[in-house]
C-alpha cells in the first residue's frame, strides 16, 4: 500500500477480509500518523446517527464550526473542503467499515462516487482507503461495482487468514506455552485469524485456552458464530444455511444436491452466495479427478465453523472443562480428521515445497467412487482420495491424510487398504499416470515392515517451518 505515495495518480484502495481478520490494524500500521481524515462507519445506526458521527470526525480532523450535513453529498463537500485545507503532499483518507455507512435510502453510494469520480480521481494526491467487514458488500458494491465505480478500485487486498508459519511466529513472539501440536490444534480450531488467537493468554496450555473461550460460563468466543457471518453478510441466515448443509458431509457435495438439501432455490442470489463464501474462504469448490466443470463440488473449509458445529451449537452438557474431559475420546477422535485434513487443504503450496514441486504446475483435485446397489451386491467397493496433486510430468501425488498422536505404524490390513484403493482408482478413472502414496501426518511414519506403501512422507514440521 505504501507504493501509492509514489504513483503520481490519486489511489483508491479497497482492503477487505472476513471479521477479525486484522485490516483496520494493517491499514493503521501501514500510515501509521499520515492520516489526513479518518472516520469509521457506527453499526446498527441509521443514516441520521452515521451523518452526526461523520462530523464528529470532520471536526477532529480540522474543520472545527462544520454543522451536521443534511444528506451524504453535503458530508463530501465538507470533506472536499478539510482536504483543500491541508498542506501539499499526498493526503490518506481512510474510512473503515464503509459498508455500515450505507444505510436504507441513504443514496451513501453515489454520493460516495461522485466524491470519487468528479473530485479525487482528479487529483495527484489524495490516497482513498476503504474497508469493510462486510464482504459481500465491499466485492459487490466496491470491487466489482458495475455503475460509477466500475473499474476505479486501483488496488484491492482480499485479506487471508495466517498460514501455520505465521501462527508458529505469533506463538513465539507472543510467549504462547505451544509446541508444535498444539499449534496445528489450535489452527484445528482458530484457523488463522489473528484476533483468536491474541484471546489465548501468555503460558496458558491450549486445553485451559479452548476451555476458557468456549465452555466457560463467561466465554469469549460464545456468540461469535453469529457475530460473524452477521458481520460478513447482509442476508446472514441464507448463508448459514449453505454452510450448515455443507457441514453434514465430509467430502462436500455437487452444486444439485446441495440446492436439493438446502431447499434452495437455483437462483443469481444462490450464485452469489457460494461464490462470496469462497471468497471469504467459507467453502472451496473443485472438480472431481477427471471430471468436467458442471461436476464441481462445494466443500465446507473454514475450520471455526467446523468447530461450531462440532461442540458448540449442539453441546447441551454446560461442562466448563468440556474439552479437557473429551480429550482422548471419540468426540474429538472424529473431529480431528476432518479437520486436519482442511488444514492440509489450505498448506498444499507448504506441501508442494516439501515435496520439492513448488516450481512445477500442478492441479489440486479429489475423488471418490460410491458403488451403487447393485455394484456392492456383485461385491465393488467403495473409495476415497480427499487430495490428488497432479503434476505436469504425468505423476499423481495421491495424499492420505493423517492425524496421529505419534509417527502412524502402518499395518498390513492398512497397506492393503492403500493398495486397493489405488486399484479402484485405476479402474475406474482409466488413469494412466504414476501414482506416488504421499502420507501427511504431524509425526510422520514409523518405518517397518509396510511402511513402503508411502513413498512420500510430509510432517508438521514440513508445515510449520
Amino acid at each position: 500500500m505504501l507504493q501509492a505515495f509514489d504513483s503520481d495518480e490519486s489511489q483508491f484502495i479497497a482492503v477487505y477480509g472476513r471479521r477479525r481478520i486484522g485490516k483496520t490494524y494493517l491499514i493503521r500500521q501501514t500510515f501509521k500518523d499520515k492520516f489526513a481524515f479518518q472516520h469509521a462507519g457506527l453499526a446498527l445506526a441509521d443514516k441520521k446517527d452515521q451523518l452526526k458521527e461523520f462530523a464528529s470526525s470532520l471536526r477532529r480532523y480540522g474543520l472545527p464550526e462544520v454543522k451536521v450535513p443534511k444528506d451524504w453529498h453535503e458530508a463530501f463537500q465538507r470533506l472536499i473542503q478539510l482536504l483543500e485545507s491541508k498542506p501539499r503532499g499526498k493526503k490518506v483518507v481512510f474510512i473503515d467499515e464503509l459498508p455500515w455507512l450505507d444505510t436504507h435510502k441513504s443514496n451513501f453510494l453515489s454520493a460516495f462516487e461522485h466524491f470519487w469520480n468528479s473530485w479525487a480521481s482528479n487529483r495527484e494526491d489524495i490516497i482513498l482507503v476503504v474497508c469493510g467487514s462486510a464482504t459481500s458488500w465491499v466485492i459487490k458494491k466496491i470491487v466489482r461495482n458495475r455503475g460509477g465505480l466500475h473499474n476505479r478500485i486501483t488496488r484491492s487486498i482480499n485479506l487471508r487468514p495466517f498460514t501455520l508459519r505465521e501462527c508458529r511466529q505469533y506463538a513465539d513472539k507472543h510467549h504462547l506455552a505451544f509446541g508444535d501440536k498444539d499449534i496445528i490444534t489450535a489452527y484445528m480450531i482458530l484457523g488463522g485469524v489473528p484476533y483468536y488467537w491474541s484471546l489465548i493468554d501468555r503460558g496458558e496450555p491450549l486445553t485451559e485456552a479452548i476451555d476458557r473461550l468456549f465452555f466457560s460460563d463467561q466465554a469469549v468466543m460464545q456468540n461469535e458464530f453469529d457475530a460473524l457471518y452477521a458481520s460478513l453478510f447482509r442476508n446472514a441466515g441464507y448463508y448459514i444455511k449453505i454452510v450448515e448443509t455443507l457441514g453434514t458431509i465430509k467430502v462436500g457435495m455437487q452444486r444439485s444436491e446441495l440446492l436439493k438439501a438446502a431447499k434452495l432455490a437455483n437462483n443469481a442470489t444462490f450464485k452469489t452466495a457460494l461464490k462470496e463464501l469462497e471468497e471469504c474462504g467459507f467453502i472451496r469448490h473443485y472438480n472431481a479427478f477427471g471430471k468436467k466443470n458442471k461436476e464441481t463440488t462445494f466443500q465446507l473449509m473454514d475450520n471455526y465453523t467446523l468447530f461450531y458445529f462440532h461442540f458448540i451449537r449442539d453441546n447441551r452438557t454446560q461442562d466448563s472443562h468440556f474439552w479437557e474431559h473429551t480429550l482422548g475420546q471419540d468426540i474429538q477422535k472424529s473431529w480431528q480428521g476432518l479437520a486436519f485434513e482442511r488444514v492440509c487443504l489450505w498448506h498444499v503450496e507448504q506441501i508442494k515445497k516439501a515435496l520439492g514441486i513448488s516450481g512445477m504446475l500442478t492441479s489440486v483435485s479429489s475423488w471418490s467412487y460410491i458403488p451403487t446397489s447393485q455394484e456392492k451386491a456383485e461385491g465393488a467397493e467403495g473409495a476415497q482420495i480427499d487430495l490428488i496433486i497432479e503434476r505436469k510430468d504425468k505423476v499423481l501425488m495421491v495424499c492420505e491424510m493423517k492425524y496421529y498422536d505419534g509417527p502412524v505404524n502402518v499395518e498390513a490390513r492398512y497397506a492393503d487398504h492403500i493398495r486397493m484403493r489405488n486399484a479402484i482408482f485405476v479402474s475406474r478413472t482409466n488413469a494412466t499416470q504414476a501414482l506416488v502414496n504421499t502420507l501427511i501426518a504431524p509425526y510422520g511414519l514409523v518405518k517397518g515392515r509396510n511402511s513402503d506403501v508411502f513413498d512420500r512422507v510430509v510432517t508438521m514440521r514440513d508445515l510449520l517451518y
